[in-house]
């Protein structure tokens, strides 16, 4: 059969096909090594973060689209995978955070969203600076008949997001870390301004946002921080740390004459950075499959994703260490947020 037909068979099993992969998910696994990966990672565990990688771009989610079962079933996963690693959530309600998801030509009477917020506590649990790490769950659902699976974009961040979270339950942290899997972002950022407007969230006390969207494609092994021209303070941290990062490490993609290579309004990052919050956005340069059908989970490359996945543990690690002198460097809020974009 041919596999988009194949593709378009599979995404009319729905919830059943998503009932199916919470036991595969959840099935006990034996150790194996990891195809594709000769990297040996020192601070995060490569295999769960490539297993919810791949659960989550798979054919069952349908695509994840906002408002739709498969980006609930998306939020499930992450949720479980906060919870057996230790982390806690955030909110005295629970997990989820939510966020209203608007009516588009795909999808005109969609579900209801939701963000899921992991804690790890520092060393004083609720005072002084904030880090909140974000990375978002939804990617396009289907669109004439083709699952778009969206494993780069962005399966590997919200799998990202978990491995850090993990690890840091294991090394606390000085200062205290939220970790959250955002709803909406591909129909405008919905479920970071449902974060920022929500009166339980702190604002005051948030210091830096690192926000990880295409983590896992890159077969030149580049990945690319932005943020630093908006915030040169934290161009050391970038710096410092490309010296020893198993990834090639750059800064950029961050200025206006960058021109549609500017990624400062393209991703979560930009709600904060439009709230006065300094930012680092963390991905890969566009490649043959973004927001096509064929970014699927084996079209990663598994090596250089856990490798980002260490580089990223050590940039919280230097950022949650000096997180008191970066939040100095957050803007009175003079700028307005984002324009609220139609979905589609």
């Amino acid at each position: 059969m041919h596999w988009r037909h194949w593709k378009k068979d599979m995404a009319i099993g729905g919830f059943g096909m998503i009932a199916l992969m919470l036991i595969v998910y959840f099935w006990p696994r034996p150790d194996t090594s990891l195809p594709g990966v000769t990297y040996e990672a020192h601070y995060i565990d490569p295999g769960p973060m490539l297993h919810l990688a791949e659960v989550l771009s798979s054919d069952a989610l349908e695509g994840r689209g906002a408002g739709t079962p498969g980006a609930e079933a998306a939020r499930s996963f992450i949720r479980k995978r906060f919870e057996d690693t230790g982390v806690r959530p955030f909110l005295t309600t629970g997990w989820e955070q939510p966020v209203t998801i608007l009516p588009r030509k795909d999808l005109e009477d969609p579900g209801p969203g939701a963000n899921i917020l992991g804690y790890v506590p520092g060393e004083t649990p609720g005072e002084g600076p904030l880090l909140v790490i974000t990375a978002h769950s939804d990617h396009l659902g289907i669109r004439g008949g083709e699952v778009y699976n969206g494993a780069d974009d962005n399966a590997s961040g919200a799998a990202m997001l978990t491995a850090l979270a993990e690890y840091f339950v294991r090394v606390p942290p000085k200062h205290d870390i939220l970790f959250a899997a955002l709803d909406a972002e591909e129909v405008g950022f919905l479920g970071a301004r449902a974060f920022l407007r929500d009166p339980a969230i702190p604002l005051d006390r948030i210091a830096l946002n690192i926000n990880l969207d295409m983590v896992s494609r890159s077969e030149a092994g580049e990945l690319y921080a932005a943020g630093t021209y908006h915030t040169p303070a934290l161009a050391p941290l970038i710096t410092e740390t490309a010296l020893n990062a198993p990834v090639m490490l750059l800064m950029g993609h961050d200025r206006p004459e960058d021109g549609p290579n500017d990624w400062t309004s393209q991703s979560d990052h930009a709600v904060f950075h439009a709230a006065g919050i300094p930012f680092l956005y963390f991905g890969v340069e566009d490649h043959p499959g973004y927001h096509k059908p064929e970014d699927d989970f084996s079209a990663i490359t598994p090596d250089f994703f856990v490798r980002a996945g260490d580089t990223l543990a050590m940039i919280v690690r230097a950022a949650d260490a000096d997180l008191a002198n970066i939040a100095a460097h957050r803007r009175d809020i003079t700028e307005t947020t984002p324009q609220e974009e139609t979905a589609e």
